[in-house]
């Protein structure tokens, strides 16, 4: 969401020492607040774990999850991109939240998966820009295992399909916002699978008023319902490929267990 300039990466499994292990938390179907509140909760101790000089081995964490349907406003977004008023809203039953991630107004809604890595780059990589292009990578990887050319753009970010596979010039896949502190980030991507796209059209797509540009679902391109839990693991692995970590996965009924005192 919002623009970004041009950036060549060249993506390779990089050394795992030192970077700590990524912890994988499948949340499910969750209320956007409820993740949010959990992202705030994890970020926050890992920022206090790096202030008093890693008294504790640091962990990274991956959520997945989805949501019911909402409607999230970045802090550089406008307001005009929200096209139905709180009225309108509350019929569809659409939540909606002013963030704290960068970029404009999306939509969450079932069928879309969401990743949310909190990561703590110091161990990783502190490049704000490839940061924003590896999470794109991770993405265009999972859709080569589909025959289907994932491409960035050079004005904005968030993963692109051209009209090979779309109605429009450039149809966007999955869109991505970012919120970083102290090198430990929040928020993350929006990959749509399944989901429902006639909630887009109560929006403009991360404001960008452009109508060559549209969006697109990986079940709009294939012509069938893909499976989540599929898309769940090639995402965890190609994202520790290109973040160059290893993975632990974290049943979910243990989310509630987490006092966050000892990550």
């Amino acid at each position: 969401m919002g623009s970004a300039p041009p950036y060549n990466l060249i993506f390779a499994v990089m050394d795992v020492t030192g970077r700590g292990i990524l912890e994988v938390i499948d949340l499910g179907l969750i209320p956007y607040k409820d993740a949010w509140d959990i992202q705030t909760r994890i970020h926050r101790e890992l920022v206090e774990n790096k202030r008093a000089g890693y008294p504790d081995p640091q962990r990274h964490f991956f959520l997945l999850c989805e949501h019911p349907p909402v409607f999230t406003l970045g802090k550089s977004g406008s307001e005009d991109n929200l096209r139905i008023n709180e009225r309108e809203r509350d019929e569809y039953q659409i939540e909606y939240f002013k963030i704290n991630r960068g970029g404009d107004i999306t939509f969450h809604g079932p069928g879309q998966l969401v990743g949310y890595p909190i990561l703590d780059l110091d161990l990783i990589f502190t490049d704000v820009h490839r940061y924003v292009r590896s999470l794109e990578e991770v993405i265009i990887r999972v859709l080569q295992r589909y025959d289907i050319s994932g491409i960035r753009s050079d004005r904005y970010t968030g993963v692109w399909v051209k009209n090979d596979h779309a109605r429009h010039e450039d149809a966007k896949i999955c869109a991505i916002g970012v919120h970083l502190s102290r090198w430990v980030t929040m928020h993350g991507f929006a990959f749509n699978i399944n989901t429902d796209l006639s909630y887009f059209n109560h929006i403009i797509p991360c404001g960008i008023a452009d109508p060559d540009k549209s969006v697109c679902s990986l079940s709009s391109l294939l012509g069938k319902t893909v499976d989540l839990q599929e898309i769940k693991e090639q995402i965890t692995t190609e994202f520790c490929v290109v973040f160059g970590l290893e993975s632990v996965i974290v049943p979910s009924d243990r989310i509630n267990q987490f006092t966050f005192q000892n990550l």
